[in-house]
């Protein structure tokens, strides 16, 4: 599948996989997908202060904390990364009220401020192509084959799905 079409633009989508959800948690990994493809992904490794961990959480998204902690970067590292990559961009997320919490905890370990705009990845779409939105996201997925659930992956399949339900007839 192509990651734009030629008719509409493909929007650049960001996900973040966290170490659980509520007041301590944190982002463990953030991954996103320019209009051109291009896709990036890293974990973070945990801050001093970022302790909570959610069992569940490592259920879903199979990333144990052993291995953020060994080879995640540092939030400083992955921040300033983000920022070079997405800096002008306009940027969605289909967890907009997470995302941009966890976002927020990144940029504030790493003393920076986003040089990008966090948007709901809702106000892509009108009212039938939200109806349509989980029927349409479930057939991209099951196209694509098994995926790993991780950021970047999430990130490609939202990409996808907003592609679709854009360019639909």
């Amino acid at each position: 599948m192509p990651a734009a079409s030629a008719t509409t633009p493909a929007p650049t989508v960001l996900d973040v996989e966290a170490s659980g959800f509520g007041r301590n948690s944190y982002p463990i990994e953030v991954g996103f997908v320019l209009p051109n493809g291009h896709a990036y992904c890293t974990l973070i490794r945990p801050e001093a202060h970022w302790t909570h961990w959610d069992a569940q959480a490592e259920a879903t998204h199979r990333i144990p904390r052993r291995l953020i902690l060994e080879r995640g970067l540092p939030a400083s590292e992955v921040a300033h990364a983000i920022n070079a990559q997405l800096a002008g961009h306009t940027v969605y997320s289909d967890g907009w009220a997470h995302d941009y919490t966890w976002l927020g905890a990144l940029f504030d370990a790493a003393d920076l401020t986003p040089a990008f705009k966090l948007e709901n990845l809702r106000a892509l779409l009108d009212e039938g192509q939200a109806d349509r939105w989980h029927t349409v996201k479930a057939q991209v997925s099951s196209e694509r084959g098994p995926q790993r659930h991780r950021a970047s992956s999430d990130a490609r399949l939202l990409q996808l799905t907003v592609l679709r339900l854009r360019n639909a007839l």
